[in-house]
């Protein structure tokens, strides 16, 4: 981490249990939003955990594995389908509560968020901090199973629908993706409300 969290670390050295919590695919065609829940016990030793954006696919398969072993990880995900019934930002929440939800309670423990609207997580204090998953240990942690939990979900998509090119595009609106959603039509893992100006 090249520059600490503030946050993070106040709550760290007030002897408050951090839970960094993450989403991605806001912006893709197709797929779930999938958020992460991480807790990193004192004395981890994860090296390497910056923002996900920041680190190579390959690199962040490699990290995965070891996040899930030394880390208490939860996920929670939200269908296309949802996301076209709520809209994109309360889908975006709802992934995240159910990551926290199934994380279960951590005694004492207070929620990081990477952005600036702090969802509701119930009995969980939330804090909002601007680009916190390249700064705190917890949301990068996070941010990086989200990511590759959700990229292996299109990959294995990919095989069933090939005209799509999920396996690359991950569900994003390359231009291969679109023209065959304009050519092949669209399917139940679309989401039909971000499509608006591609199929009819």
């Amino acid at each position: 981490m090249k520059e600490p969290c503030p946050i993070y670390e106040s709550e760290i050295a007030a002897g408050r249990p951090v839970i960094g919590v993450d989403e991605v695919g806001r912006g893709p065609l197709a797929g779930p939003v999938v958020a992460a829940a991480a807790y990193l016990p004192p004395g981890h030793g994860i090296e390497g955990l910056r923002d996900s954006k920041a680190l190579t696919e390959k690199r962040r398969e490699k990290l995965a594995p070891i996040i899930l072993t030394k880390a208490r990880i939860a996920l929670g995900a939200v269908s296309a389908a949802e996301i076209d019934s709520l809209g994109i930002e309360p889908a975006t929440k709802l992934a995240m509560r159910r990551a926290v939800e199934a994380l279960g309670l951590i005694e004492g423990a207070v929620a990081i968020v990477d952005g600036n609207r702090p969802p509701d997580f119930g009995h969980v204090p939330v804090i909002t901090e601007i680009k916190a998953d390249a700064s705190c240990p917890s949301v990068s942690a996070a941010a990086v199973v989200a990511k590759v939990t959700r990229d292996r979900a299109m990959i294995r998509l990919g095989q069933r629908y090939a005209a799509y090119g999920w396996h690359t595009n991950k569900g994003y609106g390359s231009a291969a993706h679109r023209a065959a959603i304009t050519e092949q039509g669209v399917t139940r893992h679309h989401r039909r409300s971000f499509l608006k100006n591609i199929a009819p």
